[in-house]
C-alpha cells in the first residue's frame, strides 16, 4: 500500500505579495504591512528585503523602522488580502477536494488519488497559482500533515535573499525520523517557548533526543501529550485532511482483544461498523461527503485512507463499501490488525428530494428507516444481515 500525499501549502510573505499586485513599484524594496509605526502597532507581514534587516512579523513597527530607517509602511484593507486568498484556495480545490484551510495564506492538500508524485503536483501546483495570480507559494510534501507543514517550515527558513523562496521540500516516507532528528525542539509542532524550555532543562536540545526517550517517560512527565509528543517525534501523524476546522465527523472503532489477520473477520467486522455509523447519521439527520477509514497494525503503527464522495450518503451500503475497498487496498496486510475504524466526515443535514419514480436509493433509505425504527424499539441485535450470522 502506497503511502498518503500530504502538502502544505504557504503563501511567501502574503500580504507583501498582495501589496506588491497593486504597487509594482514596491518590489525589491524594503516594506511592511503595518500601522503607524509612532504607535503600539506591530509588522503584519514585510518583504523579503526588508528581512535582510532584520524585521519580521510580530515586531514592533517602531523598533522594525529603527532596523530599517527606508522601510515602507503600506496596508490596503484586509479585502485585498481575503479576495486574493478565495482566488488561490480556488486553484486548490480545482486540483483536490480534500483541502484543509487552516489560515487565509496557508492549506492542507490530500493528493493521495493523484498518479503523478508528491513533488511533480506541487510544482505543477506553485507554477498555476503564480501564472494565474502572480503569488509566489512554497510547498512541503510528506507522507502526513505533520511532517508536510515541518518540511515547508524548514524549506523556507534556509531561504536567506531578498527574494520569496518558492521552495518545495519533500520528506520521503520512511525518512521522517531521519529528517527530525537534527532539528530543534521548537521545529515540533505543538512545542512552544514553555515546553520548550522543559525540554531544555532535562537536557534536550532536538527532536531525535525526544524520539530516543521511553515513551513511558514522557507521559510521566507531560502527562497525556507525552505520547503525542513521542509519536510527532518519530514523524507519526494519521490525521485526515479535513475541509475545515469546524468540520466533525461520526465514527466507530474496535479493538481487537486479539490482533486479527483473517480477511473475512475484518470485512465483517467493518460492515458492522458502516452500519453503526449509518444508524448514527440518519439518528441525527445527517449525511457526509467523505470516507474514512483507519487501521492500526500490531507494532502500534496507525493509517488513515480517506475517499471524498461526489454527494453527501448516510446509507450503510455505501458507506461500507467505500470503507472496503479503502481496507482492501492495504491488501495483502504485511501484518496482524489491531484496530480498525469507520469515519464520515463533511457533515450535512440530510435533504433528500423525493423523485418522480422510487429509485433503488430511496428503496434503501425507506428499508433503512424501517429497520431504524424497529432497532430503536426493540434493541439493535434484533435484526441483523443474514451474512454476519454466526454459523452454528
Amino acid at each position: 500500500m502506497s503511502p498518503r500525499k500530504i502538502l502544505h501549502i504557504d503563501l511567501d510573505a502574503f500580504f507583501c505579495s498582495v501589496e506588491e499586485l497593486t504597487q509594482p513599484q514596491l518590489k525589491g524594496k524594503p516594506f511592511a504591512v503595518g500601522g503607524d509605526p509612532s504607535g503600539r502597532s506591530v509588522v503584519s507581514s514585510c518583504s523579503y528585503a526588508a528581512r535582510q534587516f532584520g524585521v519580521h512579523s510580530a515586531m514592533p513597527c517602531s523598533q522594525a523602522l529603527r532596523l530599517c530607517p527606508e522601510l515602507i509602511f503600506v496596508h490596503s484593507g484586509f479585502s485585498s488580502y481575503t479576495c486574493e486568498s478565495e482566488k488561490v484556495m480556488a486553484i486548490i480545490r480545482d486540483l483536490t477536494p480534500l483541502v484543509q484551510q487552516i489560515s487565509i495564506d496557508e492549506a492542507f492538500l490530500d493528493v493521495s488519488d493523484l498518479p503523478q508524485s508528491g513533488v511533480q503536483i506541487a510544482k505543477r501546483l506553485q507554477s498555476d497559482i503564480y501564472t494565474r495570480t502572480q503569488l509566489p507559494t512554497s510547498l512541503g510534501v510528506a507522507s502526513n500533515k505533520l511532517m508536510a507543514k515541518i518540511a515547508n517550515n524548514i524549506g523556507k527558513s534556509a531561504h536567506k535573499k531578498p527574494t520569496p523562496p518558492m521552495a518545495i521540500t519533500e520528506v520521503k516516507p520512511g525518512e521522517e525520523a531521519a529528517f527530525l532528528a537534527d532539528l530543534s525542539v521548537r521545529e515540533l509542532w505543538g512545542v512552544g517557548p514553555k515546553m520548550a524550555e522543559r525540554f531544555n532543562l532535562m537536557g534536550f536540545k532536538t527532536i531525535g533526543q525526544i524520539a530516543s526517550m521511553p515513551v513511558n517517560q514522557l507521559e510521566k512527565v507531560f502527562g497525556k501529550s507525552g505520547r503525542d509528543l513521542w509519536e510527532r517525534a518519530q514523524g507519526l501523524d494519521d490525521r485526515p485532511v479535513a475541509e475545515d476546522h469546524s468540520v466533525k465527523s461520526v465514527s466507530q472503532e474496535v479493538t481487537f482483544n486479539k490482533d486479527v489477520s483473517d480477511p473475512e473477520i475484518l470485512r465483517k467486522q467493518l460492515l458492522d461498523l458502516s452500519e453503526q455509523v449509518g444508524y448514527r447519521l440518519r439518528k441525527s439527520g445527517l449525511c457526509g461527503t467523505t470516507i474514512r477509514l483507519k487501521i492500526r497494525w500490531a507494532n502500534f503503527d496507525t493509517h488513515t485512507r480517506q475517499k471524498k464522495l461526489n454527494n453527501p450518503v448516510d446509507q450503510d451500503r455505501v458507506i461500507y463499501e467505500q470503507a472496503y475497498e479503502q481496507m482492501m487496498a492495504f491488501s495483502p496486510f504485511h501484518q496482524p490488525v489491531r484496530l480498525i475504524g469507520v469515519g464520515v466526515s463533511g457533515l450535512t443535514h440530510s435533504l433528500h428530494q423525493l423523485p418522480l419514480w422510487e429509485t433503488q436509493d430511496e428503496k434503501e433509505r425507506r428499508l433503512l428507516s424501517a429497520v431504524d425504527e424497529v432497532r430503536a424499539r426493540f434493541g439493535k441485535d434484533l435484526l441483523q444481515r443474514a451474512n454476519t450470522l454466526k454459523k452454528k
